[in-house]
């Protein structure tokens, strides 16, 4: 069984993929950016606020498809600035300290906008 699930964000069709998929017991959450609801920029030329609202973001599309950041079995970061990974990481952490998923952090030449300086996917599975 396959639920799709969606924000509307017109990049959604745009580039045809959807927030998150849930596949049976495991859900895989697109890659995600700091953009609120009203298409607006949380934390400019700020990595660290960036990744703290990513995270959040991330966990409401889990809440919806029923998980938890508990479930989090492993995280992907992408960063456009590697020297600054200290300011993601302590984000990372507030919220994943005790769960402690498999996680890479790479830098990038560009995300999709300029402004965007982390952009994060999470795998989810719960038994």
């Amino acid at each position: 069984m396959r639920k799709n699930f969606s924000t509307g964000a017109r990049w959604e069709d745009i580039v045809g993929y959807s927030r998150a998929v849930l596949v049976g017991n495991h859900l895989e959450v697109t890659g995600t950016v700091a953009v609120n609801e009203n298409g607006l920029l949380v934390g400019k030329d700020n990595m660290y606020e960036q990744t703290r609202f990513i995270i959040q973001k991330i966990e409401r599309v889990m809440v919806e498809a029923g998980f938890t950041l508990n479930d989090v079995v492993r995280t992907r970061i992408f960063v456009t600035d590697i020297s600054r990974w200290e300011e993601v990481g302590r984000a990372h952490r507030e919220y994943f300290h005790s769960i402690k998923p498999a996680t890479t952090m790479v830098e990038v030449k560009a995300l999709i906008s300029p402004e965007y300086l982390v952009e994060i996917e999470a795998t989810a599975t719960r038994s």
